[in-house]
This record gives C-alpha cells, sequence and structure tokens, in this order.
C-alpha cells in the first residue's frame, strides 16, 4: 500500500474511543431497517469549523469539482490527497470496522460471495491491487441554489457498501434548506425517501449502492441513492467518508 494512504494506529485509536461511545446495536438496527443511521455530536463545532477551512487551501486536495459541468448537481466539491487530515484518516480507520461488520452481514444475505477484512488497511491493500489507489474522501461546499442530485460514489469495480457522511456547518445559523435525503428503489414498488435531520458535527452512515431487506420469500435487494435538497441561504460544508479508494 502506499505509504501515504497509512494512517498512524495511535490516531485510529483515538478515533475509536469516540466511535466506541456509541449505541452499535441500535445504530446498526436502524441500517438494517432503514439503510442508514445518525451519530449525533461526532465531531465538536471547533472541529467542524477546522475541517470547513480547509476548503480554500488548495494543498491539501487532489481534485476540484464543479458539480454543473458534469451533471451532478449544482455546487463544488474536493477530494483530499494523501496523507488525509489526521482527524478524517483516524475516523476513516475507527469507522470501517464496525461497517464491514454490517456490509458482511449484508452481503451473505444478499448471495454476494465478496467479504471485508477487518481492517482498513487490509481493505485499501485489496483497492490498490485492482488499480484502486486515488483516495477518496472529500469536503463539499454548497451556495443558495446548490444541490446533488441523487447518485451513487462507486469509483470502481471494488466499492464498500457503505459511506459516512458529516454535516459541518449549522441549520438554521449557517445555512438552510440542503437537508441529506436516501431514495430507496424497490423491486415491483414504488420508491421509497429518506429524508436525514442532521445538526452540526453529526454523522450519518448510509447504503451506498445496494442492502438486503427481509421479504416473505426470504432477502430481496434494494438499491439506494443519496442527495442533498437545494440550499435556499447560507453555506453548507459536508466531509464525505467513502472507504473504498478510486480508480
Amino acid at each position: 500500500m502506499n505509504a501515504d494512504a497509512r494512517v498512524a494506529p495511535s490516531l485510529v485509536e483515538a478515533a475509536e474511543t469516540r466511535i466506541a461511545a456509541y449505541d452499535w446495536p441500535a445504530l446498526t438496527a436502524e441500517l438494517d431497517g432503514f439503510g442508514c443511521a445518525v451519530m449525533e455530536k461526532l465531531l465538536s463545532p471547533q472541529e467542524c469549523r477546522q475541517l470547513a477551512g480547509l476548503y480554500p487551501q488548495e494543498q491539501h486536495f487532489r481534485s476540484h469539482i464543479h458539480m454543473a459541468r458534469h451533471g451532478f448537481g449544482k455546487g463544488e466539491y474536493r477530494y483530499f490527497r494523501y496523507p488525509l487530515p489526521d482527524l478524517i484518516g483516524g475516523l476513516r480507520g475507527a469507522l470501517y470496522p464496525r461497517l464491514a461488520e454490517v456490509a458482511n452481514r449484508w452481503n451473505e444475505r444478499m448471495g454476494i460471495a465478496m467479504r471485508y477484512p477487518a481492517t482498513h488497511a487490509a481493505f485499501l491493500e485489496q483497492c490498490h491491487a485492482a488499480g484502486q489507489v486515488r483516495p477518496t474522501p472529500l469536503l463539499l461546499q454548497y451556495v443558495p441554489g446548490d444541490f446533488n442530485c441523487l447518485h451513487q460514489d462507486l469509483y470502481g469495480d471494488l466499492a464498500f457498501p457503505l459511506q459516512v457522511a458529516i454535516l459541518l456547518s449549522e441549520p438554521g445559523e449557517d445555512f438552510t434548506g440542503g437537508e441529506f435525503a436516501l431514495t430507496e428503489q424497490r423491486p415491483r414498488m414504488q420508491s421509497r425517501v429518506e429524508v436525514v435531520p442532521l445538526r452540526q458535527g453529526d454523522a450519518v452512515a448510509f447504503a451506498v449502492h445496494n442492502r438486503p431487506v427481509q421479504g416473505t420469500k426470504g432477502n430481496y435487494r434494494v438499491n439506494l441513492r443519496h442527495g442533498v435538497s437545494r440550499l435556499r441561504s447560507g453555506m453548507r460544508h459536508t466531509v464525505g467518508i467513502i472507504f473504498h479508494d478510486a480508480r
């Protein structure tokens, strides 16, 4: 694995302390039932401001995307370069094992052979061996009129089935509008929409692509997409933690 992609074990251990404080059986039940779960106050207001303040600092990023140019919506985001900021790298390594347990159970239920290793470092080894070497954590910025179309963050053949978004701005104070939304396309049924209320520092873990649902004849797959509604006023920053690297 690229040495720049490695995260110091001490950073992961520090992040694991805050991750372990959450009720993971309850979060897992939310993920199983609805495809998403909220971790309230994962970051402090100061940490949120520090991360949002990185946006204009070019040295932290490998690319700058204007969504309108690609038909993704309206707004912009930047992909971090390796090495990631300590806080993001630590959280990426600490969140992964908890979510890998969910991902492996989901794959078993859906009849998918792929099983994810116990550590994020081992999973990144698999990504890099498959030619997926570009870091995917990103920082998004929205101003009035901006929105993010419904989409899936896959980036290559090897895609981890869950990801995390952390809201860095305070609704009602820093911005209005800009709600996080998740849609679930169910076979032979109308789509279901989940609008997730978040406050500053809250994180939402959610399904990237598919998840299993228990039906009368066993498990079936539903297809998910996520996006952000139109910002009405102010400025909104979000960090996205994606666990697979990109081709």
